[in-house]
């Protein structure tokens, strides 16, 4: 939470008829803070002080993939919840389904030109699930130094079995994205309809750690910054997957980078356990292929019933 410093004008003087209100119990509209406003912002104060303290004397834990707790509530969390209470606005749908402990991968679509829908899901598990939300990103995440770092304080990781299996080892809640860039890259005229779930890496992994999957469907990111063109010369010049044209960017500068506000709803799926299909099943091909194949059916059908559910986006 952002506090806002202000100072008293105990030495300024009345004008007639006027009245002059301390800035410590007033808003910017003139009227008095409640007790509640107040109270929130001497909170925020006195944990923004208590973070420092922290910091300075060491007081933090940080584990083997870069994940600080204390660095994610503090700072990372924060901001993003803003957008997810405020902007977003996302409502929950099935969250019963999140196992309350113990290894599980969460699998969801990925849309919205710029990946936010990541750091809403990481919230809504965060805050509503009490757990950490562990994603596993592209490449590309890892190679930008700042993006990187914090990612890496914010809990997430290399998208490599590797990684996976060692999280999903130690009984956390793993997130994965299979349709990558194609996913939150694709024209608003495909919008909500999903990409290939890639070769299935994430079912073999899901079966050798012996963890469920949980579908996801994610409504609201397809929204927030319509494709309608791609300047693929300028993305290879930078080295990226795509460079985007929106109805807002490059058109309005800065301004355009400003997500719209949609309405957002978050489904998460029955767990789908994957037991039945034997030690060996990692290792087959077609298994792999029919789970993954049925998993993307899944969330397709949640993202369609989830949509109707929701109706205008901007609503």
């Amino acid at each position: 939470m952002n506090a806002h410093h202000e100072r008293r004008l105990d030495g300024d003087r009345e004008d007639e008829g006027a009245r002059v209100i301390p800035l410590d119990s007033a808003r910017s509209d003139g009227h008095r803070r409640g007790p509640d406003e107040r109270g929130a912002l001497e909170r925020g104060i006195a944990s923004g002080l208590a973070f420092l303290r922290r910091r300075i004397a060491g007081e933090y834990e940080v584990d083997e993939f870069g994940y600080d707790p204390d660095f994610n509530a503090a700072v990372m969390l924060p901001v993003a919840r803003a957008l997810y209470e405020r902007w977003f606005r996302v409502e929950l749908l099935g969250l019963d389904n999140v196992p309350e402990k113990g290894g599980a991968l969460l699998v969801a679509n990925h849309s919205g030109t710029v990946p936010l829908d990541g750091l809403m899901l990481s919230v809504a598990v965060h805050d509503h699930a009490d757990r950490a939300l562990r994603l596993l990103g592209a490449d590309l995440v890892y190679q930008l130094p700042l993006l990187g770092h914090l990612s890496r304080k914010a809990g997430h990781t290399l998208a490599c079995p590797a990684d996976a299996a060692r999280l999903l080892g130690k009984g956390e809640l793993v997130g994965v994205f299979p349709e990558g860039f194609k996913g939150v890259g694709k024209p608003f005229a495909d919008r909500y309809k999903l990409q290939r779930f890639g070769r299935g890496g994430f079912v073999e992994t899901a079966l050798r750690a012996g963890v469920p999957i949980i579908p996801c469907a994610i409504v609201g990111a397809e929204e927030i910054y319509p494709k309608i063109a791609d300047l693929r010369p300028l993305a290879r010049l930078l080295g990226l997957p795509y460079f985007p044209i929106t109805p807002t960017f490059p058109l309005l500068g800065a301004a355009g980078l400003l997500p719209l506000p949609s309405k957002w709803m978050i489904r998460f799926g029955e767990p789908m356990p994957l037991e039945e299909y034997g030690e060996d099943a990692a290792d087959d091909p077609m298994t792999v292929f029919n789970i993954t194949d049925h998993v993307r059916e899944n969330v397709q059908q949640m993202l369609y019933d989830t949509l109707l559910r929701r109706g205008p986006a901007f609503f």
